[in-house]
């Protein structure tokens, strides 16, 4: 499992002109499911993105976690995690998961999240969404439960 965790000011993800998920600060966190991905990959996913301490102490020292300073998470699968661009111009997507193993893994990320006492909002699986956030450092982190290469 992959993840790119930014933090963020506010985030939000629309489809159709739907807004479907919001959040104000906290982690806009899109997040790859590969094939062999299983409850271990979430529960060190969930771990790592609930635990992650990026948010700034009194001292301005990047040392708070989601849960210290009250922050949500915006979760949003996305398969091109995954793509292999090494060869070629056009990547392969052959190590993510097919939706149907992928979509329970990351409904089961969000439900662990959640269990942790966050506040997580989500995009829609499987369809086209447009993903807006202001991202605060900037701060982005690549978090992976295993390596891919």
């Amino acid at each position: 499992m992959r993840a790119v965790v930014q933090k963020v000011t506010h985030a939000s993800v629309t489809v159709d002109g739907e807004t479907v998920g919001r959040i104000g600060m906290g982690y806009m966190a899109l997040i790859g499911v590969e094939e062999g991905d299983g409850p271990e990959d979430v529960a060190y996913m969930a771990q790592k993105i609930s635990g992650l301490r990026v948010f700034e102490d009194e001292e301005d020292k990047m040392n708070l976690s989601l849960a210290d300073v009250g922050g949500s998470c915006l979760l949003v699968s996305q398969f091109t995690l995954l793509a292999d661009a090494r060869k070629g111009r056009r990547p392969n997507f052959v190590r993510a998961a097919r939706p149907e193993a992928a979509e329970p893994l990351f409904t089961e990320l969000v439900d662990t999240l959640r269990g942790q006492g966050l506040t997580v909002e989500t995009g829609r699986f499987r369809t086209h969404m447009a993903v807006e956030l202001v991202n605060d450092g900037p701060v982005t982190i690549l978090l992976e439960s295993h390596k891919m290469f």
